[in-house]
């Protein structure tokens, strides 16, 4: 049995596979087709395109994972820049579609640079704070900054606030994590404080009107305040233990929009209750728990920052999405990770993972 535990151990690491991570991934995989079943409608080409979408999402993580970290290290300015022109290119060229445009179409398919600046922006900063004595001095911190802020607002331009929020967080976490002053942090929340007013004047109109229909959505209950409502009746329906699979009538008689994607989190309060929930959160948190030991155990300062980020940016992903469907949060149009039916915004959390495993896999064979 010992042998067998020693040799099993050996493979996982040949393939470069941190397992706690991959069973907490799998767990999560085997949720959304389970919800996903129920909120399409019982449509089994909608589950065969979410499979295929997991299988290449862990393709890519196991990719990744094989390479070594300093490489991530090298490749993170050339990221950086392909994704600005690609940002660039969007506002000129790209497709127009539901009053955003965000999309590139390059014939036998359509690519979202956006996507891919959720790994380059953390990677990037992560690379310019380790070539610095931390923690880092305001110059640093200044060019770090500008380094994140720039794609933002190109995202932002789109317009796509929950990604550019998304984005920012990752960058703000590995300024955080680098070791900046308390002082700064709270200058920092003072000043957005501050430009409120202005950032408010800044956003379009169906984003105030989104910040108004969270802080009272009873006052329009059959246009922006809909969604909100139907799905805090479809979780508060849930009870305990829920009203059981394929059973739930709030994404069944269409009463719960975006049921497959954005509010899939209903569909599961609504079919398997409080219990349901618990369990889902237990998946979430077991991966940000995988992800900042991977964090702490890192060897290098690069490594340490971006797989500190990555953990807490996916933290802030399903926090937001949970925090939206229940009313707790503005709606802001992000998926619930790992669990929504989507495509590049599924590939491009596996990849997020497949840097964490080659950041601990790696570690494991250096400290060999």
């Amino acid at each position: 049995m010992g042998n067998a535990d020693t040799h099993r151990g050996r493979l996982l690491r040949r393939l470069h596979i941190d397992l706690p991570l991959l069973v907490g991934l799998l767990f999560l995989s085997g949720i959304s087709l389970v919800i996903l079943y129920s909120a399409g409608e019982q449509n089994p080409e909608l589950i065969i395109r979410q499979a295929t979408r997991l299988g290449i999402g862990f393709g890519v993580a196991f990719i990744l994972a094989q390479v070594p970290p300093r490489s991530f290290q090298h490749w993170a300015p050339w990221l950086y820049g392909l994704g600005l022109l690609l940002l660039i290119a969007v506002l000129i060229l790209g497709e127009i579609g539901k009053g955003a445009q965000r999309w590139l179409n390059f014939g036998l398919f359509r690519f979202q640079p956006s996507e891919l600046m959720k790994i380059a922006v953390p990677m990037m900063a992560a690379q310019y704070l380790a070539a610095f004595h931390l923690p880092p001095r305001p110059r640093v911190i200044g060019i770090a900054t500008v380094l994140i802020v720039v794609p933002v607002l190109l995202i932002v331009k789109q317009p796509d606030l929950g990604t550019s929020l998304l984005i920012a967080t990752a960058g703000a976490f590995v300024l955080l994590l680098s070791g900046i002053a308390k002082r700064l942090i709270f200058s920092v929340l003072g000043l957005i404080a501050v430009a409120t007013p202005v950032i408010w004047h800044l956003m379009h109109d169906y984003q105030r009107q989104r910040v108004l229909t969270f802080l009272n959505p009873e006052s329009d209950p059959l246009g922006a305040g809909y969604h909100i409502i139907q799905s805090k009746i479809a979780i508060g329906s849930g009870g305990w233990f829920g009203k059981g699979w394929l059973n739930g009538t709030q994404a069944y008689l269409d009463f719960l929009p975006e049921s497959s994607t954005d509010f899939i989190f209903a569909v599961l309060g609504e079919e398997f209750g409080l219990t349901g929930i618990l369990v889902l959160l237990a998946g979430y948190l077991f991966i940000v728990w995988r992800g900042m030991v991977i964090a702490m155990q890192a060897q290098d300062c690069f490594s340490r920052l971006l797989a500190g980020s990555l953990t807490l940016t996916f933290f802030i992903y399903f926090f937001v999405n949970i925090g939206m469907v229940t009313g707790l949060l503005p709606v802001v149009g992000l998926p619930l990770p790992l669990i929504s039916y989507g495509g590049s915004s599924m590939v491009t959390l596996m990849a997020a993972f497949g840097i964490l495993m080659s950041i601990q896999t790696h570690r494991k064979l250096v400290a060999s």
